[in-house]
């Protein structure tokens, strides 16, 4: 799989690298009230994980439990308040394996 263009590489190939030790507190929150005034939704479509959801209601729906911790959602979101980013506490956290 290393000589594969990452592109050519599929979602669930790509999950199936890694594993996670999730840490029982969230380390990225996500405001729903601050997403909903948000038109862009820069994180639905920016997170590598496809962890972010837009609700019905106009929110976000996150699961931080398979996240990379990459901060691309923190690094897109322009506001202010919509996402509290910092690494897993304990040395939680995401796993890379190598085959």
């Amino acid at each position: 799989m290393s000589d594969v263009p990452l592109a050519e590489i599929s979602f669930e190939d790509r999950m199936a690298t890694v594993d996670f030790d999730v840490a029982e507190k969230p380390h990225i929150v996500v405001d729903s009230d601050v997403c909903r005034s948000c038109t862009t939704r820069d994180c639905v479509t920016a997170c590598p994980a496809d962890l972010f959801v837009p609700t019905s209601d106009g929110g976000i729906l996150f699961n931080y439990e398979q996240c990379f911790e990459c901060g691309t959602c923190y690094m897109v979101c322009d506001n202010e308040g919509a996402i509290s980013w910092s690494y897993p506490e304990g040395g939680h956290g995401v796993v890379l394996r190598y085959s």
